[in-house]
Formats: C-alpha cells, sequence, structure tokens
C-alpha cells in the first residue's frame, strides 16, 4: 500500500454521470495498483460515499477474478432477493444462459457481468456455476430501476438473460465465487469508505486523533485483505474492524456537522449502506468463534 500516497494527497476526482467514465478516469490516474489500493487510494479521491463504495466493490471483484477486464463490472446472483442456490432460476445450458437478476449495482453501466447460475443436472442437488457476459451482446439486457434513497448516484438494475453466450469460470460457483464474495466486499467496502472518510478529515482539518484512528482502521484493513475470505480468523479480525468502525460513529459525525454541511449530508443519507450486511456478518463471526482459529 502506497501510504505515502495516501497522507500526502490532496486530489479528488469530480462525480460525473457516467459511472463507467469515471471508474476509466480512476484507473488512468491510479495506474496497476492491488485490489487494497485500488479501493483505498481509489476510496480517498471518490466525490461521494456512494462512488467510494463502487469503487471498493470494484476492488472486491478483482479479488474475486484476477484476470477481469479494466472496466467496469458486476456480480449479478441475487434473485427474488435471495442468494440461496436453490432459490435460483437462471440456468446454464451448453454454455448459453437463460433466467434474470433482479439486482444488479452498476449493472445498466457495467462492461462485464459474472453470472452464478444453476447448472446440476435433473435430479441432482442445487450446483451453481459462474459465467461471464458481456453487456450488449445478444441475449444480455439491463433495466435501469429507479434511484434508490441510499446512495442514489450509483445506478442499479435488473438482468434479463435470453440464451447468452458465455464463458465459463473455474470452480464451483457458491464455494469459489458468490460464498467469498460476502467477506470480500465486507473488507473491500470498509476499506474504500474509510478511506473516504480520511480523505474528508484532511480536507476538513478534523481533529489529528480521529485522522490517527481511522489510519489505525486503515492498516487493519490492509491485514484483512491479506486473509483468505474462507479463514475463521481472519473473520474475527474483520469483526474487530468493523466494531471499530461503529466505536468512530459518534466523534465522525460531530466533526462533519462542525464541517462541510455537503460532506455532512452525503455521509448521513449513505452510511446505512455499511449496516446492510450486519445480519450476515454476526453469523459468520458466530460461526468463526465456535471453530478453531
Amino acid at each position: 500500500m502506497p501510504w505515502p500516497d495516501l497522507l500526502h494527497s490532496r486530489e479528488r476526482l469530480p462525480a460525473v454521470a457516467d459511472l463507467a467514465e469515471g471508474f476509466a478516469t480512476l484507473l488512468q490516474q491510479l495506474g496497476n495498483v492491488t485490489p487494497f489500493e485500488l479501493a483505498v487510494a481509489g476510496g480517498r479521491r471518490m466525490a461521494t460515499p456512494g462512488l467510494a463504495f463502487l469503487v471498493g466493490y470494484q476492488a472486491a471483484l478483482r479479488m474475486l477474478w484476477p484476470s477481469a477486464p479494466l472496466s467496469l463490472g458486476a456480480l449479478c446472483a441475487t434473485e427474488q432477493r435471495s442468494l440461496r442456490p436453490a432459490d435460483m432460476q437462471t440456468r446454464l445450458s451448453d454454455l448459453r444462459l437463460s433466467g434474470r437478476k433482479d439486482f444488479v449495482t452498476a449493472g445498466d453501466a457495467a462492461d462485464w457481468l459474472l453470472i452464478a447460475a444453476r447448472s446440476e443436472e435433473p435430479g441432482e442437488s442445487p450446483r451453481l456455476s459462474l459465467a461471464v457476459v458481456y453487456r450488449g451482446e445478444p441475449g444480455v439486457s439491463v433495466e435501469k430501476l429507479p434511484a434508490l434513497p441510499l446512495m442514489p448516484d450509483i445506478s442499479h438494475g435488473r438482468l434479463l438473460l435470453d440464451g447468452a453466450q458465455c464463458e465459463l469460470l473455474a470452480g464451483d460457483g457458491w464455494d469459489a465465487y458468490v460464498k467469498p464474495f460476502r467477506t470480500l466486499e465486507d473488507v473491500y467496502v470498509l476499506s474504500a469508505m474509510t478511506a473516504w472518510l480520511y480523505g474528508v478529515g484532511q480536507d476538513s482539518d478534523w481533529p489529528q486523533a480521529l485522522q490517527l484512528r481511522l489510519l489505525a482502521l486503515l492498516a487493519g484493513c490492509a491485514e484483512a485483505s491479506r486473509q483468505p475470505p474462507n479463514n475463521p480468523a481472519g473473520h474475527v479480525l474483520l469483526g474487530g474492524l468493523f466494531a471499530q468502525f461503529d466505536s468512530l460513529e459518534g466523534e465522525v459525525s460531530q466533526a462533519l456537522c462542525d464541517g462541510n454541511p455537503e460532506w455532512a449530508m452525503m455521509w448521513q443519507r449513505d452510511q446505512g449502506v455499511m449496516r446492510l450486511a450486519s445480519a450476515a456478518r454476526a453469523k459468520r463471526l458466530a460461526k468463526a468463534f465456535q471453530r478453531p482459529l
């Protein structure tokens, strides 16, 4: 991690409506970086919490699929608000996909889409494969959905697949991709959002003690990023980092209220994204404590 860049950089990219264009500009500015560097250096440079979230999400995708193209992507798994393989109806057959995914982050702007699809033979237990398709190819369409109150600058869409030709990624779709992505997303989104707050603190001259605590949290995130996503010890470490993040809520809120009202408004509106997966994290943490570390 280039810590001097984080400590001394004051660069911030302007918000643009075209998410793909904004991400391409960021990659051009950062050059060849690791996923953790993308999350932290990129999150620091973003104009809004939503854009910082998107950068963390992209970093997690690159940990999931290291050979991902240098463009905006998305993981498409949820159907009817469920991630359970048995609840999924999207099917893979002869390298063609049919079905729908109901909630795809930045789906209308993504260049490539990772699709979790059922691939078991009739009579077998549900089994997932992961395939990649490209937006605009025959049989691939994305319906842009209305903006949400939370992070309204980050679009989301519904993916429709009709016999779309795909490429298959190696490994089990659940064990190698969908399940570990939950942990990877937590690590890299926490990193990006903390870096965004640290950048706001730099620009707003927050108390040094608060800035140092945010830096310490990022140092912990660096260690968490080195843990395999299926490692119980890593889950305990990640639980500690989220507890540390939560403990800063009062100080961060007060510092924002004392500074630029635009920063305060954006954070008040979007900070709930950090609690969306709290129930899943709590279950994962409880299981990790039950297993030998």
